[in-house]
């Protein structure tokens, strides 16, 4: 893992980019200049990131970041980015919670500018527990915390979801509900077939995939609670910390009506994938941190609820997770940078957490 190569992010060129965003900032700001413009170089592999200064006697908001659909000549690992949703939804959050957001100032829906759509937001100092390497690693400014100081990360991350499911109503987000027929569980669900049908159109199918979706409906919830916003990537690799506590909640591309345990599941799924990679390379990694019978304890006495048919929820987060990185394996074959799979268990083997995801299915994993 510390030897391979980064998957290709993007096919943009950084100073053609520049170019174009001073040009449109000066419609929306006359007289103001875009300096300092740079691309991170944690920029994710579904929308785009550029940060840049704005100069201007009087800017709104002088350190922004820019959030830009991804590249459709970049084999999108998303097939839909819709900008003006997740800037409706930043505006949602940041109006009817106390979550912290940043703070969004333009949206631009015309592709014309910069070649796809995008918004604009301050930049939020601080820091991120990083994914390369990841934060269970030695090495990074988490994992050399005290266990007291992971601890009130953890606690402050779960308050996040608990402000954001409690604070926001049902009909305020209701532009968030997801279409086709169904309770909003199953429409989520019925999603993710699709967004799955998607990535495996005309290459080799997952066999372990296909059989979580099947124990999903073993296992399917006999009581459905209400939906309520999710924040859809419930992970502490996207919030900026200041210290230890939330500063800015960030990328929310993937926001939609759901029961509160799908955030829940995710967010303890993706720290156990972390973990689990740890420990195949011979490192013990945080076991301790954001286990699922603290981040469940913690939710429920910040809410009065309790989290119910988790072993559901976190082999859904799982199941997504796998569809992720299946077309993050496709697009690296796409690119020439990896080899078109000869079988169903090589399809298998290009997601990473294949005998974790095949452990819940099994119901040995937990």
């Amino acid at each position: 893992m510390a030897t391979a190569p980064r998957p290709r992010t993007t096919t943009r060129d950084p100073e053609d980019l520049a170019r174009r965003l001073g040009a449109w900032l000066d419609t929306r700001l006359p007289g103001a200049k875009a300096v300092d413009v740079t691309v991170p170089e944690s920029n994710g592999m579904s929308s785009e990131t550029l940060l840049f200064t704005v100069e201007h006697p009087e800017p709104p908001i002088e350190r922004c970041a820019l959030r830009l659909a991804a590249d459709p000549a970049a084999y999108t690992i998303f097939p839909v980015y819709d900008m003006p949703r997740q800037y409706r939804t930043m505006r949602l959050v940041a109006d009817h919670t106390d979550v912290p957001v940043p703070r969004v100032l333009w949206l631009e829906e015309d592709p014309g500018p910069l070649g796809a759509p995008f918004f604009v937001m301050e930049r939020v100092e601080g820091r991120v527990p990083p994914d390369v390497m990841p934060y269970t690693y030695e090495g990074n400014w988490l994992h050399s915390a005290t266990d007291a100081e992971r601890a009130h990360l953890e606690e402050a991350s779960v308050r996040v979801l608990a402000r954001l499911h409690d604070q926001v109503s049902p009909e305020a987000a209701e532009f968030l509900t997801l279409p086709g027929e169904g309770s909003p569980l199953r429409r989520h669900v019925t999603a993710q077939r699709a967004y799955y049908a998607w990535v495996v159109s005309g290459l080799p199918r997952s066999p372990v995939i296909e059989q979580a979706f099947d124990r999903l409906e073993e296992l399917w919830p006999r009581d459905e609670d209400d939906a309520v916003l999710n924040w859809g990537d419930a992970r502490i690799g996207n919030i900026i910390y200041d210290g230890f506590e939330p500063a800015a909640v960030l990328d929310w591309e993937m926001a939609a009506l759901a029961p509160r345990e799908v955030d829940l599941g995710w967010a303890v799924y993706l720290h156990r994938f972390f973990q689990d990679l740890t420990v195949s390379f011979g490192q013990p990694g945080l076991p301790d941190f954001l286990r699922r019978d603290r981040v469940e304890e913690a939710y429920a006495l910040l809410t009065g609820y309790t989290p119910r048919d988790m072993d559901f929820y976190t082999l859904y987060a799982a199941l997504r997770h796998a569809i992720v990185m299946l077309r993050v394996a496709y697009r690296q074959v796409h690119f020439g940078e990896a080899a078109v799979p000869e079988s169903a268990a090589a399809a298998d083997a290009l997601i990473l957490h294949h005998d974790s995801l095949a452990a819940m299915v099994q119901g040995t994993y937990w």
